[in-house]
């Protein structure tokens, strides 16, 4: 009896020790907290979507990693992205007053709504839409950001 009871301890101390090794090397996760600057609006909501890679950047709503609403409540708002992997990611953002959730644009495909993007480009009619390269940025730990999001594009 006592040598069954001393394989049970070794048998049960064996599994722990391998369920503890495959604990210790499970993927990090990172939070994003993203600020949004200048929203002029008082109602509405700002919507977030986080992409990283370049498909689908930065409208596509079928390729982000996370995204988000938050409602306004001043001329700045914040939210919080947890669950990401260390990676390189680009965030965008839209002043969503009519509560489709998209940047919506004129017949000439000027915004008409606020936007704003992760590194605050220059978007402007020369410059066009931002690529994912110029936007984009590298989380390795919980990072913060800040965007200032814009009503007409830039000069």
């Amino acid at each position: 009896m006592l040598k069954i009871s001393r394989l049970s301890y070794l048998l049960l101390a064996t599994v722990l020790s391998f369920s503890c090794a495959n604990t210790a090397h499970a993927q990090t996760t990172t939070a994003l907290t993203v600020v949004v600057n200048g929203i002029s609006n008082k109602t509405g909501e700002i919507c977030f979507r986080i992409y990283n890679s370049e498909k689908g950047f930065p409208m596509s709503s079928s390729s982000e990693v996370q995204s988000g609403c938050t409602k306004i409540t001043g001329s700045s708002v914040k939210k919080v992205f947890s669950g990401l992997k260390p990676g390189t990611y680009a965030v965008a953002v839209v002043d969503d007053q009519n509560g489709d959730r998209k940047l919506n644009k004129d017949f000439f495909g000027i915004p008409t709504e606020g936007f704003g993007i992760s590194r605050n480009p220059i978007v402007s009619i020369q410059t066009g839409t931002p690529k994912f390269k110029q936007a984009s940025f590298k989380m390795t730990k919980n990072t913060t950001i800040n965007i200032n999001i814009k009503y007409s594009l830039d000069p």
